[in-house]
């Protein structure tokens, strides 16, 4: 007995050595927010099929947050954070803006620029999947105006800078709602029909966290806040508008609550099985939604269930609101003015998921399907034929390489007790469930799309099959999510060591 005490005794002062030694700074912060919707009519982005926006019902934005350790002329140091009213962030985006830093604000580290996508199904298409119409705004315009928009925003922000306190906290909300049922048979299916007897339960689970980093300036004003929701800006996915989402009702929310100039940060945890719409309690949620907006809900069944609209919207950002004004009111008396700043960037080899000889045929037999319906048909699927050629080059490079490898940028950020973790990919939640419960920090952010990355799934969504867990929608596997998150906590480890 006496030798484990003496264990803990010594392991505790080891502790408090290494605390001691990790050196505490001021923490100087800038921050902006810009437009970033381009010239109408635009392509949207997020379904199989091409969607063409000639209205805009509020503007998809840019959010930018700039943070200098010790001193606002600390450029080395300094890590930039922007999220992006976007459905992912094209490589392109991230290299453009990294290349106009580069030259725009010497001795800043461009590969700490780190941009997210909120996920939103309603934002302008940033990728090469659609036949764009020549009288739409092309991708190669979007990237263009984007890169310069978020450009604007961060040397804005870069000349704003101001010294703050911060701090952190956790709430609960109910937002996130697992999106794959599965049956009696063993199948999964996403937005499966739940009404059905062979339905016998939701795949996995549902993060109800509420994530927030608060920041004030010298006069006790509230400058930004970072809001991290494990769930996609997916309510209003199919319309043919441009639609920041839930996300625009945060931001006026907060603003409304705490002033004009405060900058909203959106970052999607892992939620790549989730969404903001129930996927059971259907009549009785809208029901709900309808009274607490005053809307007199009538008779409603099922045939009359429609989430996307303005009322679910709003809704959904008053339930995040309310999260984080709750855990502002607790943490506000609880500001800190130096804390530990630790931003690490490691570009990792995952394994690409293979796909087998039986699912290249399945794929190969959807493929010629949908090219023999005529040159109609194959520019209005033109989306969903690419997504199948391209999962039939992969089994053919698999011929050539053995092992082939994804190359994932991950970031790991810490701040005082807190640490925040980047993926690419739309990860699925029991990946940042395993990094949050094992991480070191008292809270762990995990923010994923930071990047172009396709669904990521676990092994029993692979399992039970069907859209997001099928070879065309994986570029990496459950073999590869497990390597994202050892590595990913053994930089969290490293961060938390290093003096």
């Amino acid at each position: 007995m006496r030798s484990k005490n003496m264990q803990r005794f010594f392991s505790s002062l080891m502790i408090l050595f290494s605390l001691n030694n990790v050196q505490a700074s001021e923490i100087y912060v800038g921050r902006a927010s810009v437009d970033i919707t381009p010239p109408l009519p635009v392509a949207v982005d997020g379904q199989m099929h091409l969607r063409v926006a000639k209205k805009v019902d509020n503007p998809v934005t840019a959010n930018v947050l700039i943070l200098s350790p010790g001193s606002n002329k600390n450029a080395g140091a300094t890590s930039i954070f922007v999220s992006c009213d976007l459905v992912l962030v094209d490589l392109n985006i991230i290299y453009g803006v990294r290349a106009l830093i580069a030259d725009k604000i010497p001795g800043v580290d461009t590969g700490k620029i780190v941009i997210n996508a909120i996920h939103t199904h309603t934002a302008p298409v940033v990728r090469d999947i659609y036949l764009i119409p020549q009288d739409v705004t092309q991708v190669r315009e979007v990237h263009r105006y984007i890169i310069d928009q978020i450009g604007w925003a961060i040397l804005h922000a870069w000349n704003d800078r101001q010294k703050v306190s911060l701090t952190w906290g956790m709430d609960y909300a109910k937002v996130a709602y697992n999106r794959r049922a599965t049956y009696q048979d063993g199948t999964a299916k996403m937005y499966g029909n739940t009404t059905v007897k062979e339905f016998r339960k939701i795949e996995g689970p549902e993060d109800e966290s509420v994530n927030s980093l608060f920041f004030w300036n010298a006069k006790g004003k509230l400058l930004a806040a970072c809001v991290n929701v494990p769930c996609p800006a997916q309510v209003v996915e199919s319309r043919s508008t441009v639609n920041a989402d839930y996300w625009h009702f945060v931001r006026q929310n907060m603003q409304k609550r705490f002033g004009k100039q405060v900058v909203v940060l959106g970052w999607i945890g892992a939620a790549g099985d989730q969404n903001p719409r129930p996927m059971y309690n259907k009549v009785a949620e809208y029901r709900m939604a309808q009274l607490r907006s005053g809307v007199a809900p009538g008779d409603l069944k099922m045939d009359d269930i429609n989430f996307q609209t303005e009322i679910y919207l709003r809704e959904i950002a008053d339930r995040i609101t309310d999260a984080v004004v709750r855990t502002y009111e607790a943490v506000k008396a609880d500001k800190q003015n130096d804390v530990i700043l630790k931003h690490e960037v490691q570009h990792i080899d995952l394994p690409m998921r293979s796909i087998t000889a039986e699912e290249y045929w399945a794929i190969k037999k959807e493929l010629i399907a949908d090219t023999i319906q005529g040159e109609e048909h194959s520019r209005k699927f033109y989306g969903r034929i690419g997504w199948n050629k391209r999962a039939i080059q992969r089994y053919e490079n698999q011929q050539r390489v053995e092992h082939p490898l994804y190359n994932a940028e991950i970031h790991v950020l810490r701040i005082g007790d807190i640490v925040i973790c980047t993926n690419p990919f739309e990860l699925f939640a029991d990946y940042g469930v395993q990094m949050k419960a094992r991480s070191e920090a008292l809270q762990t952010f995990v923010i994923q799309l930071a990047g172009p990355g396709t669904y990521l799934p676990t092994a029993i969504a692979v399992k039970g099959g069907h859209y997001s867990a099928i070879p065309q929608s994986n570029l990496v596997g459950p073999e590869g999510g497990q390597v994202l998150v050892e590595r990913t906590l053994q930089l969290v480890e490293d961060v938390w060591k290093e003096n």
